[in-house]
């Protein structure tokens, strides 16, 4: 796991074809908005974290985020446990974003 800033996290977004987007938050916080692109998986619903990681495609570059940066910590750690290769953590999580949010 590699912890990242905004600016790092927006460079190598914008410049990875191979990224994928987590938000480990909540589906409630998930509602209030999000980083775009980003797909919800929810940390604390370990059996559908599990489930739905073992479905991705562990060569993928994974950049996870969640309301503070405590969270997706922990997050990187379950999927680099499981085979994940590249992960990074956006520092701050969305609390600290400047950048666009969308609500889904």
């Amino acid at each position: 796991m590699k912890n990242i800033n905004q600016q790092e996290w927006k460079e190598l977004i914008a410049n990875d074809a191979n990224a994928v987007i987590i938000d480990c938050r909540s589906e409630y916080e998930w509602n209030d908005g999000v980083i775009e692109n980003s797909t919800l998986l929810d940390i604390f619903d370990s059996h559908g974290f599990m489930n739905e990681a073992n479905k991705m495609d562990k060569d993928k570059n994974v950049y996870v985020y969640c309301r503070s940066g405590v969270r997706s910590v922990s997050a990187c750690q379950i999927l680099e446990s499981i085979g994940f290769i590249n992960t990074f953590n956006l520092l701050g999580g969305i609390m600290s974003w400047q950048g666009k949010i969308v609500v889904p």
